[in-house]
């Protein structure tokens, strides 16, 4: 048997999105002038059955797989958006922080009748603030992108085994990454894309179990 090659690109970046669902105001409606007996309920339709999954082709030998679907709906890809969504959100609250410290003292310079001592002092603690946030910023980044990159490469190190098993366990030769392969149109059954998020959950949830509580 031909040696199996997993060729696959994990270069997804993981980014965190908050979405926040609304729910329109509930609507009174003014009660009808004459009460008339309530309707029997109709009888609820049946629903359908859910439709089977796609069958894996038979004797196929390559197959796909969507890496930024697993980094964004896998537990994994979830916890480190989350992780990195809370460091932006903390380093955005420090920078308001000093922001609003520029604000109240340029509301001072603006307002206050002082002596050109006070005055200086007033314009060298705006500078000096300016250039904390200046620093803040390069730092921000530069944490962001270290917490990126290493979160990255564990993602990478977790879910490699798991992409190569489920490759393995199908007897392929080929497992291309979709987004990277050019793939314009495949058999729905040679997407490996539910079955990796399966087991690298599976695996973390396993992980997580066995780790020792603090």
């Amino acid at each position: 048997m031909k040696a199996l090659t997993v060729a696959v690109i994990v270069g997804c970046v993981l980014v965190a999105g908050v979405a926040y669902a609304q729910q329109p105001p509930v609507q009174q409606t003014p009660p009808p002038a004459q009460q008339t007996p309530p309707a029997a309920p109709a009888a609820a339709a049946p629903q359908a059955p859910p439709a089977p999954a796609p069958k894996f082709p038979e004797g196929a030998k390559y197959a796909f797989i969507n890496i930024q679907r697993i980094a964004s709906e896998s537990a994994e890809g979830k916890a480190s958006s989350s992780r990195i969504e809370g460091l932006r959100s903390k380093k955005a609250a420090d920078l308001a922080e000093k922001n609003k410290a520029i604000e109240g003292l340029q509301a001072k310079q603006r307002s206050a009748v002082m002596s050109e001592t006070a005055a200086a002092q007033v314009q060298k603690d705006i500078d000096k603030t300016q250039v904390e946030i200046q620093r803040m910023t390069q730092d921000a980044q530069a944490e962001l992108q270290e917490l990126q990159n290493e979160l990255q490469l564990d993602f990478q190190r977790k879910v490699g085994p798991v992409i190569e098993a489920v490759a393995r366990e199908k007897g392929l030769h080929l497992l291309f990454s979709q987004s990277d392969s050019g793939l314009v149109w495949a058999d729905t059954g040679l997407d490996m894309t539910a079955e990796v998020i399966r087991r690298l959950d599976a695996a973390s949830a396993a992980a997580k179990a066995a780790a020792p509580k603090k």
